[in-house]
């Protein structure tokens, strides 16, 4: 039988992410889109089905590559709501430690709902907690994508160094070396996909260099070589990170992690705030990436990325949301427009556009992920789409679609298309319950804060 195909036609607007005329709009046949249409253009072939755009702006399913899942359950948490990075940490750590596969469960369906609904088609998660009870939350969170259609890039993140050694996060959150490797191993070799169309891929993600040994650091860089694979971490968020590196180590981040074999095109950053002109150099010569976390780094006050000098510098730039008991959101529409907002804060509006923003929530994310299937419209790229009408009255007396969107502060797409399927419609997650999640994942979210 022959595959379906389908025209979503003559969009209000449409950004494509690499400036090809698409204003007919596109062609999607078995998960991929087959004809890109320019204005008064028809199909090639006749199409099963056809999809009137002409309300919507039509883009790439965004990429969030940066979150934690399980923060839902701590969001507007009373004791941190004024706190700075480390502290913040600190007093959140032991409430973390008493997450169970259940809560864990809801807390990840809960961020991924989020980001769907936020035009999100594709999500890295950064999982580091794993107390007794919690050895398969990896398991559990590949579970809840496959539920809900989306893509994922699911890091086991890792803790080896404990407060006894030294580190910021308890005993009951660490775990050793060997139990940390096996258990990537594992995950690869069960759920890593490779090649066009992946939905789960997997990464190595120690957390940060205040909560893992340089031998762990060393030793995942060397799994992910020979397991090809990408590395991912937190690095220069805050200035208390960088003060610990140099009176742990005696490195400042970025030789840090040249020291344990991570600067290169394998590895992206999150956050990448406190690097000097010559960091930013090697970075960009060495092709490792940036997740820049807009909300996060203003809600902590840690500070702003340098985005312009590390795109000039080669470094490959993207978005996150971080996690959700510092943003506090899982809306990547939301935080393409923070970023919009405090990069002119930083660079200017005339260098800071809408378009190159969502050129980093798309084509950007992507390329940290090591994916050129995705983050961009074009004839082979997977039909992941994000569908957002401008009806509402936010938008009224608004004239340029693109930059509305983010001007106007859009929250919320009308569909999402994940692989030529439809899984959001009007504004609803086909088959999710959503009343039932959010009763349940509150419940969840006070019974873990009452211990």
């Amino acid at each position: 039988m022959a595959a379906t195909r389908i025209w979503i036609k003559n969009p209000l607007a449409i950004f494509t992410a690499n400036d090809l005329d698409a204003c007919g709009g596109l062609v999607i046949e078995d998960g991929r889109i087959t004809e890109v249409l320019g204005a008064g253009q028809q199909p090639a072939a006749p199409c099963q089905q056809v999809f009137d755009a002409r309300e919507h702006v039509v883009m790439p399913g965004l990429i969030n590559t940066h979150h934690h899942f399980y923060q839902t359950l701590t969001r507007a948490w009373a004791p941190v709501v004024n706190q700075p990075l480390f502290p913040w940490l600190k007093t959140l750590y032991p409430v973390w430690a008493r997450l169970t596969p259940e809560k864990l469960a809801l807390a990840s369906k809960v961020a991924l709902a989020e980001l769907l609904l936020s035009g999100c088609s594709t999500a890295a998660d950064h999982h580091y907690l794993f107390p007794g009870g919690l050895e398969h939350a990896i398991d559990v969170q590949v579970e809840a994508v496959r539920e809900l259609g989306m893509r994922a890039m699911l890091t086991r993140g890792s803790m080896s160094l404990g407060e006894a050694d030294g580190g910021l996060p308890p005993q009951q959150t660490v775990q050793q070396g060997e139990v940390i490797l096996a258990d990537s191993q594992r995950l690869i070799e069960q759920y890593h996909q490779r090649g066009e169309g992946a939905q789960i891929q997997i990464a190595l993600a120690p957390c940060s260099p205040f909560s893992v040994t340089q031998e762990i650091m060393r030793a995942s860089a060397e799994l992910a070589e020979a397991l090809d694979v990408r590395l991912h971490t937190h690095l220069a968020e805050t200035l208390d990170e960088e003060d610990f590196c140099l009176q742990r180590f005696g490195l400042r981040t970025v030789d840090y992690l040249d020291n344990v074999g991570w600067l290169g095109p394998r590895t992206w950053l999150a956050h990448g705030i406190h690097f000097n002109p010559d960091e930013i150099t090697r970075l960009g010569a060495a092709g490792t990436g940036i997740c820049h976390c807009p909300s996060s780094n203003m809600r902590l006050a840690s500070g702003i990325c340098p985005s312009v000098e590390l795109e000039a510098a080669g470094a490959p730039l993207g978005l996150g949301v971080d996690g959700s008991a510092s943003n506090d959101a899982s809306n990547m529409i939301l935080e393409a427009r923070q970023a919009l907002y405090i990069q002119r804060l930083r660079y200017g509006a005339e260098a800071i556009t809408p378009q190159r923003v969502l050129g980093w929530a798309t084509r950007g994310s992507a390329k940290l992920l090591g994916r050129r299937d995705i983050g961009e419209l074009a004839v082979g790229k997977q039909a992941d789409l994000a569908l957002f009408k401008l009806d509402e009255l936010r938008f009224s007396g608004s004239h340029d679609p693109i930059a509305a969107l983010l001007l106007c502060a859009a929250d919320r797409a009308d569909r999402m298309m994940i692989g030529g399927t439809w899984r959001v419609i009007d504004g609803q997650i086909e088959g999710l319950d959503v009343a039932k999640l959010i009763a349940d994942h509150r419940q969840a979210a006070r019974e873990l804060i009452a211990g």
